[in-house]
Formats: C-alpha cells, structure tokens, sequence
C-alpha cells in the first residue's frame, strides 16, 4: 500500500515523528487502529477475523510459493521504477 499525505499532513507527521521518536510507519498504524476500533468496524468481520487485543490474526490461505509475473529490465532497479515526479 502507498499513502499519499497533503502537504501539511506530512509536515505534521515528520515533526510528531521526530518529537516522539518513533517511525512515521507506527504512528498512521497506531493512529489507523484507533480509528477502526472506534468505527467498531470489527464486529462487520467474520469471528475468525476479528481483532482480538493484540493477537496475531491467522492468514486466510496458507503460505504458497508463487512466480513472478513482472520481471525489471536489465540495468533497470526497483528503486528506478519508485523514483518518481509524482513522489515526495
């Protein structure tokens, strides 16, 4: 998933980040968890899925190997293909 702030939200969360120490990534997590737990919108999800106060949820299916559909050119890195104008 990417997530692409407005301006003066990304300023917000650099500075809560730096103030608090810890990552931009915990603090959307943490602040993503509280809104759905407040939206109630666990009691929507199937038994089995529910959050359950920091238990880890099983995997729908289970773990499989799988092949890549896409292969990177030659000369060519994952990092070249995210490097782009419409990224901060």
């Amino acid at each position: 998933m990417n997530l692409r702030l407005n301006a003066d939200t990304e300023i917000a969360l650099r500075a809560c980040a730096e103030q608090t120490g810890r990552s931009q990534q915990e603090i959307v997590r943490d602040a993503v968890d509280r809104y759905l737990n407040a939206a109630n919108v666990e009691r929507h999800l199937p038994r089995d899925r529910r959050i359950d106060s920091g238990t880890l949820l099983p995997p729908r299916t289970p773990y499989r190997r799988t092949t890549p559909t896409l292969t990177v050119p030659d000369g060519t890195t994952t990092l070249d293909l995210l490097d782009r104008s419409d990224r901060i």
